[in-house]
């Protein structure tokens, strides 16, 4: 298969222009995807994004990474209900060095190499353009016309929000970009998700226009998960690359806990298992999806593109020790276990508050398993909160100093797979 029909294959597009299959045939191609700096990390939704530019550079095409530090100074309205706070130079330089830092670890930026990845920063050429230039230069070249026609704008401006003028040039400026990077790094592609096809469309037509170009593009479905809630999220917020704000564990988790239909979708889309291989694991899965052979190849595969196997194999190993015992006694787990369980969340908590007791309500509050006290009233009433693998049966239960593991430790697991060591110091 070619790339455009294996991307296909594994659901990885949705809309195309013209042309593009027959470009990246033709010649060695140039196409970018850009990122935006909204925080200092990376989630699991920029995943796919990262995937496309992995698979352009194995098929033998050079992937650029555009990092957007001018357009994260502005805001996009794509898919969103309301207008984003900016952010300032500091935090934007903070954000752009942390996911340039993991960019690297998926892409092959080795210079010697034809395909040579390679990053680039908005800023670097819009810092030189004033407003006056851009609108003369760039401006003139697309209507106003064209611009309201697109779904974002138009749905922004019908909205009780509405939209501003910042916003609402956003597309010239990333179209801007697309036109920047052809003229400069002979870039005929883009790609991105499918709430951007306004602005890539953009960019194609800005460099019809002004450079008198042909430029490509594709992009992929937006995810959404079988239960309809959105990808990426769990109780505690994004899953993100970063395993100082995603725990390996964690991370493991999220894939390992897939619902079947999501798991035989994202085997597809998240890993590089060829397709004999993926047919053989989904025939598999359906002999007994008890086995849930898919969701621990899917958490093994990704776990390792991301964290290394290393962290995979501390993954599998907490894994086990909390769920493959979990109707054993918690004093079944050594104290070496306990301090060896990598990516649980680890809380001090002061020891002569355990000594009096402490209602089990309070006790989740104060060491912030639960946000509030309310919270973690109800979770208990619902029977979602264990300590030492033993359900709170109560609300007024006490929890003192003769349930430490260990005379330091209390295991404390929230819903299915959100797991506390509170050590008592």
């Amino acid at each position: 298969m070619n790339l455009i029909e294996e991307l296909r294959w594994r659901g990885l597009i949705q809309d195309m222009m013209p042309g593009t299959e027959e470009q990246l045939l033709k010649e060695r191609t140039s196409g970018y995807v850009g990122f935006d700096p909204t925080s200092d990390s990376l989630h699991i939704g920029s995943l796919v994004p990262i995937l496309l530019l992995v698979h352009l550079q194995r098929a033998g095409h050079k992937p650029v990474a555009l990092v957007g530090g001018a357009t994260g100074m502005v805001g996009d309205p794509s898919g969103k209900s309301q207008e984003r706070n900016l952010l300032s130079e500091d935090v934007l330089q903070k954000n752009l060095e942390g996911i340039k830092k993991q960019l690297r670890k998926f892409l092959d930026f080795d210079s010697n190499n034809l395909t040579a990845a390679e990053m680039v920063n908005n800023y670097d050429w819009f810092k030189e353009i004033g407003f006056l230039q851009f609108i003369r230069d760039v401006g003139k070249h697309i209507t106003v016309n064209y611009m309201m026609s697109k779904d974002s704008v138009r749905k922004r401006i019908d909205s009780e929000v509405g939209i501003s003028f910042t916003e609402f040039t956003y597309q010239l400026i990333q179209g801007y970009d697309f036109y920047w990077l052809y003229q400069n790094k002979n870039c005929k592609l883009q790609m991105g998700g499918s709430d951007q096809w306004g602005n890539i469309t953009t960019g194609t037509e800005l460099i019809r226009r002004k450079a008198g170009g042909e430029a490509f593009a594709f992009t992929c479905p937006l995810l959404t998960k079988a239960d309809g809630g959105k990808f990426g999220k769990t109780e505690s917020g994004n899953v993100w690359l970063d395993a100082e704000k995603t725990t390996p564990y964690q991370f493991y988790q999220f894939w390992l806990n897939a619902a079947d239909a999501d798991a035989e979708k994202w085997i597809k889309i998240f890993t590089f298992l060829p397709q004999n291989e993926i047919t053989d694991l989904i025939e598999e899965h359906h002999k007994d999806q008890s086995k849930r052979v898919l969701q621990k190849r899917l958490a093994k595969e990704l776990t390792i593109f991301v964290h290394g196997v290393d962290e995979y194999l501390k993954a599998v190993e907490t894994t086990d020790k909390l769920f493959s015992q979990k109707n054993a006694s918690a004093d079944s787990l050594s104290e070496e276990d306990l301090k060896a369980m990598e990516g649980i969340v680890h809380i001090n908590y002061p020891k002569e508050k355990l000594q009096s007791g402490i209602d089990a309500v309070s006790f989740l509050a104060e060491t912030t398993i639960f946000p509030s006290k309310g919270e973690a009233r109800k979770m208990i009433q619902n029977g979602g909160v264990s300590i030492n693998r033993t359900k709170v049966a109560a609300v007024d239960e006490v929890v003192n100093d003769t349930k430490l593991l260990h005379e330091k430790y209390l295991l404390v697991q929230k819903g299915k797979k959100n797991y506390y060591l509170v050590n008592a110091i």
